[in-house]
């Protein structure tokens, strides 16, 4: 038997105007990758704690076929990877200014959060795992410059769209693969 673990990082679908729930078009953006996503195996089924990702994953987990029931889960949370003072010679200064502005509550200092869930979530064990995560932009960006091996900033030019569709998979003593990456063909 193989083993490998497949993530897959759906961004949530489009936020209503003035709220944090789903405008009518994003509720069809989320049937429409659920439909895409129907018949995949899914062992694990993680959302962002904030109510647009757990709204996306509800209209998702309608139309699955696995059984796999979402639950919020910290790893998914939106947050921004900031630099610290030591480490911000390795952004371009272009884009330091906006990365200061970030809200306290969305930074993650040095990625710290981030490369946690990367961890956690792409371990692989006995057997096929295949673990949907419905989050933010920039955490799928993460997952996707990491698994190129881009420096750290690199997550900033990673383009994510709402549902957008991001595959990363992890086998023993391999790379990591990206499937796909920002992979919208359902919409």
């Amino acid at each position: 038997m193989s083993s490998s673990t497949t993530v897959y990082l759906v961004r949530h679908a489009e936020q209503a105007t003035g709220g944090d729930g789903l405008s009518a078009l994003g509720a069809t953006q989320a049937a429409l990758v659920g439909r895409r996503l129907a018949g995949t195996p899914f062992t694990g089924f993680h959302h962002s704690p904030a109510p647009r990702a757990a709204e996306t994953a509800a209209i998702i987990a309608g139309t699955l076929t696995s059984g796999v029931q979402p639950h919020p889960c910290d790893l998914a949370a939106d947050r921004t990877p900031v630099p610290s003072p030591g480490r911000r010679s390795r952004y371009p200064a272009h884009y330091l200014p906006w990365l200061d502005a970030v809200p306290a509550e969305e930074r993650d200092e040095d990625a710290a959060a981030l490369t946690d869930a990367v961890d956690r979530l792409s371990r692989v064990g006995d057997g096929e795992r295949h673990e949907l995560v419905v989050t933010h932009r920039f955490v799928a960006a993460w997952f996707v410059r990491h698994v190129l091996g881009a420096p750290e900033w690199r997550w900033l030019a990673v383009d994510v769209a709402n549902t957008g569709l991001s595959v990363v998979r992890y086998q023993p003593e391999r790379p990591p693969v990206l499937v796909c990456s920002n992979d919208t063909g359902h919409l």
